[in-house]
């Protein structure tokens, strides 16, 4: 199949590459790009560093603070980073959740370096042991311009990958104004598949994970793959 890879970079470019490994043609053409906030970073009194995507992690100073990381790419960049402490929860973010609460005391104060709008929920397994979550924001996800890439993704590719619930908003209105051959969404959650009602694409598959891991297995086990 030929599958628009719509994440930002760097993670386009590894899933791209997953994906030719499975035999598929990856069409790579991110829907959104990152940028940087100005964002001071005070670790004073924090007992941990909680990250949700290798796009938090720069500006951060590497140390032998603890780092929980959610997937293993995220943990690789914080190694990269220079911190010395880094757990992978090798899941989503309720598994992240849930490795820091059995982790650290109650009463620990939890950093979340993270994007403006975030897609995951990591204040309740935290609460729920009574620690606290200092929130973060250190960048921000805008709408790509609709580029030649993106036009040819539009118009060829017989599948889409979809990691956030904005990727999929911003595709369906573009959907609403330009024709496509897409027929199949591969989503990372639920609520990226809830955010593309209101257009037509005959199979939304939603992953059992949100991970890039769980969301390439739907696209083995596609009747077409």
């Amino acid at each position: 199949m030929k599958i628009w890879v719509t994440r930002t970079q760097p993670g386009a470019a590894a899933t791209a590459q997953r994906l030719s490994a499975l035999g598929h043609e990856p069409i790579v053409a991110p829907l959104l790009d990152v940028r940087r906030l100005d964002t001071p970073i005070n670790l004073t009194g924090i007992a941990a560093i909680a990250l949700t995507s290798a796009n938090a992690v720069e500006g951060l100073t590497g140390g032998d603070i603890p780092v929980f990381a959610v997937g293993e790419a995220t943990a690789h960049a914080a190694l990269r980073a220079g911190f010395s402490d880094v757990q992978s929860a090798s899941g989503d973010v309720y598994a992240l959740g849930q490795r820091i609460a059995a982790s650290l005391p109650p009463g620990a104060v939890v950093l979340h370096p993270c994007a403006a709008e975030r897609a995951g929920d990591l204040e309740a397994p935290l609460a729920n042991a009574g620690l606290k979550l200092r929130l973060l924001p250190v960048y921000e996800t805008l709408a790509a311009p609709v580029d030649a890439a993106i036009l040819r993704a539009l118009a060829g590719a017989d599948a889409v990958l979809l990691h956030s619930p904005k990727a999929a908003r911003i595709l369906t209105a573009l959907l609403q104004s330009h024709p496509s051959t897409l027929d199949r969404a591969f989503c990372l959650s639920r609520a990226v598949a809830d955010a593309l009602k209101g257009i037509k694409i005959a199979n939304v598959a939603v992953a059992t994970l949100s991970n890039d891991t769980a969301l390439l297995n739907l696209v083995s086990h596609d009747p077409r793959a």
